[in-house]
C-alpha cells in the first residue's frame, strides 16, 4: 500500500529580491576595463536599447561608453564626447611629458561637455545609465565617468489644461523635473530661492526636488517636509500624487490637505508666502504645503484683476461651493419633513411636479445624483469629441425622457442641475470631489431626520474642519483661530496695500511683503500731469 506523502498546508513564502544594484552596494570600480563590463553587463545588458561602445582613448588607453540608445542624444555622443576622445587635445604629448594624470587631461582639456561628474561605484554608475547618462570607462582607472547625455522627447509647454484663466501667464508644468525647476526660477529670479532634491523609491529612484525660499520660508517646515519625504520607502514614484498621500497629516479625510497645482506662477506665490513646494519628477503636478481651506477656493485671477470684482466673484464662488453640499439635502427634508416653509403657490407647484412620481424624494434624488456622478465620470474617460456629445445627451436627453416617464419630477432635475454646476464653480478638483462625496451622507441624515439631519451633518463636518491640520497648521486658519490680518483675503479679495505682511500663521522670517513707503506714497494726492486745465493756453494757441 502506498503512503500518501505529508504535504504542507502552509504556502511557501518567497521575498522579493532586492533590485540588483542593492547587491552591488560599496563595490568600487577595480580599474579593470573588462571586468567592470562584464559586472554592468550582468546588471543591464538583457536590453535591446543597451549598448557597449568600445574604442581607444587617444589611440592606446581601451575604453568604453556604456548607454541606453533611446535615451541618450547620439549627436552630442559623436561630437563632443568621442571624437575628442579619440583624437585628443592638440598638446597631449606635452600634457603626458609632464607627467598630468590621465582623468585631469580627459576632464580638462579633452571632453567638450559641462555636466561631467567622476564616481568610483558601482551602483551609483549604474543608476547613472538607468536616468539617460553615459558612463565612461577606461583601462587602469578606478573612476569613472558619468556623462549627461539624456535626451527624452517632451511635449511641448502648455496652458494647463486643469486651471483654466482669463487674465494671467498661459505655461504649466510638463513632467520632466528639469523644465519645470527653469520655469520657477524664470518667474523667481532669486539668489535666495533654494532647491534640494531627494531620490524616493527603491526601483524607479524618483528625483523630487524641494523647493522654498531662504530667509523667508520657516527651518522648521522644511525640516518637517524632508523628513516626511526621507522616511518614505516604496518600490515606485510614479507621480506627486503618491507623495501627497504619504505626507499628508489625515489620510482618512476627504478634505486635501496638500494643494496640487499645474501653474509655475501659482507655487512661485505660495513660495513668496512662505510655503514649500514639491516636484517630482514624470508629475505635471507639484504639491504645495501647508494648506488651508482657504487656499482651495482661490484662484489666479483673484490677484490679477480688482479687488472690488474679484471679491464679489469670490462671494459667488463660496455660495456656489455650499449649494453643491447642501442644497440636495435641504430639499430633501424640506419636501418630506417640512413642507410649510415653502410659499404656497410653489408648494402647489411642488406638488403638481410630483404628482406622478412614485418614489419619495430621498429616492429620487440619490438616483439622480448617482445618475449625475456616472455621467460626469463616464465624460471624463470618453475622448474628447465624444464625450461632449455624450454630456448634451446624457443631460438634455436622458433628463427629459426621465421628467416625461414620471421617474423624476422637475423640480428635482432643476435641483440636481444647480448642484452640479455649482461642483464645476470650484476651482480645485479634489475639494470639488470631496464635496460631492460629503452630499450622499447629507442627503440620507436629510431623509431620515430632516432639516435636525442636515445641521448634525454640517456640525460633523465642520467638528472634522476644526479637527484638521496640515504640518501643524489649522485648517481653517485664519478663520479659526481669528487673525484680522489674515481675514483681509479670506471671504473677500482685500487691496494688495492692506496686505502688507505675509500670512501670520506661516510663521515667515520675513514677515513684510509690502513696504509701509509705498502705502503712504498711495495716500497721498496723485499728480495729474495730463489735467487739461494744465495745458489750457496751449490748446488756444493750437486751437487758432
Amino acid at each position: 500500500m502506498l503512503k500518501k506523502s505529508k504535504r504542507n498546508d502552509k504556502p511557501t513564502v518567497h521575498e522579493a529580491p532586492d533590485p540588483p544594484q542593492d547587491e552591488l552596494q560599496g563595490a568600487k570600480i577595480s580599474g579593470d576595463l573588462e571586468d567592470t563590463i562584464a559586472v554592468i553587463n550582468g546588471v543591464l545588458g538583457e536590453n535591446d536599447d543597451y549598448e557597449v561602445r568600445r574604442f581607444h582613448v587617444f589611440g592606446q588607453h581601451p575604453a568604453a561608453l556604456i548607454y541606453y540608445t533611446h535615451m541618450s542624444d547620439v549627436t552630442m555622443l559623436n561630437s563632443e564626447i568621442l571624437r575628442p576622445l579619440m583624437y585628443g587635445p592638440p598638446n597631449l604629448d606635452e600634457k603626458i611629458n609632464n607627467g598630468s594624470p590621465l582623468m585631469d587631461i580627459l576632464l580638462k582639456d579633452t571632453l567638450y561637455h559641462v555636466e561631467v561628474k567622476s564616481e568610483n561605484l558601482l551602483a551609483k554608475s549604474i543608476v547613472g545609465i538607468v536616468r539617460g547618462q553615459t558612463l565612461f570607462v577606461v583601462e587602469g582607472l578606478e573612476e569613472v565617468l558619468l556623462i549627461s547625455t539624456r535626451k527624452i522627447e517632451k511635449r511641448s509647454i502648455d496652458q494647463p489644461a486643469t486651471e483654466q484663466v482669463i487674465r494671467g501667464p498661459r505655461e504649466g508644468f510638463i513632467e520632466l523635473l528639469s523644465v519645470n525647476i527653469a520655469l520657477l526660477r524664470y518667474r523667481l529670479q532669486s539668489p535666495d530661492f533654494r532647491i534640494k532634491t531627494i531620490e524616493v523609491g527603491r526601483r524607479t529612484q524618483t528625483k523630487v526636488a524641494i523647493c522654498f525660499i531662504h530667509g523667508i520660508t520657516n527651518p522648521d517646515l522644511v525640516d518637517e517636509v524632508n523628513r516626511r519625504l526621507s522616511v518614505i520607502d516604496i518600490d515606485a514614484i510614479l507621480d506627486s500624487g503618491y507623495l501627497e498621500q504619504f505626507i499628508e497629516d489625515n489620510q482618512l479625510s476627504p478634505f486635501p490637505q496638500v494643494q496640487n497645482t499645474e501653474r509655475p506662477d501659482k507655487v512661485v506665490a505660495n513660495l513668496l508666502e512662505g510655503r514649500v513646494a514639491i516636484l517630482a519628477d514624470g508629475s505635471p503636478l507639484a504639491l504645495v504645503v501647508p494648506t488651508v481651506f482657504s487656499q482651495l477656493y482661490q484662484t489666479v485671477e483673484d490677484y490679477t484683476e480688482r479687488f472690488l470684482l474679484m471679491s464679489a466673484i469670490r462671494l459667488a464662488r463660496l455660495i456656489a461651493l455650499v449649494f453643491s453640499l447642501v442644497f440636495p439635502s435641504l430639499y430633501v427634508a424640506i419636501i418630506s419633513f417640512n413642507p410649510e416653509l415653502i410659499p404656497t403657490e410653489f408648494a402647489v407647484a411642488v406638488a403638481g411636479g410630483r404628482a406622478g412620481v412614485p418614489f419619495p424624494a430621498i429616492i429620487e434624488v440619490l438616483v439622480i445624483e448617482i445618475s449625475m456622478e456616472v455621467l460626469r465620470e463616464a465624460t471624463i474617460r470618453l475622448p474628447q469629441q465624444v464625450g461632449g456629445a455624450l454630456s448634451i445627451v446624457g443631460v438634455l436627453v436622458v433628463g427629459q425622457a426621465a421628467v416625461a416617464a414620471g421617474f423624476a419630477s422637475p423640480i428635482t432635475v432643476v435641483i440636481i442641475a444647480l448642484t452640479t454646476i455649482g461642483s464645476f464653480a470650484t476651482p480645485a478638483y479634489n475639494v470639488a470631489l470631496a464635496l460631492r462625496l460629503l452630499r450622499f451622507p447629507l442627503i440620507i441624515l436629510a431623509g431620515i431626520f430632516g432639516l435636525y439631519g442636515v445641521m448634525i451633518g454640517l456640525i460633523l463636518i465642520a467638528n472634522h474642519l476644526l479637527s484638521l491640520k496640515s504640518f501643524g497648521i489649522p485648517y481653517l486658519s485664519p478663520l479659526v483661530p481669528g487673525n484680522f490680518r489674515g481675514m483681509k483675503d479670506l471671504v473677500v479679495r482685500g487691496p494688495l496695500w492692506w496686505m502688507r505682511r505675509r500670512p501670520a500663521f506661516l510663521f515667515p522670517m520675513d514677515k513684510i511683503r509690502l513696504s509701509g513707503k509705498t502705502v503712504e506714497e498711495m495716500k497721498k494726492p496723485q499728480n495729474n500731469a495730463m489735467d487739461p486745465l494744465k495745458f489750457k493756453e496751449d490748446r488756444k494757441e493750437s486751437e487758432e
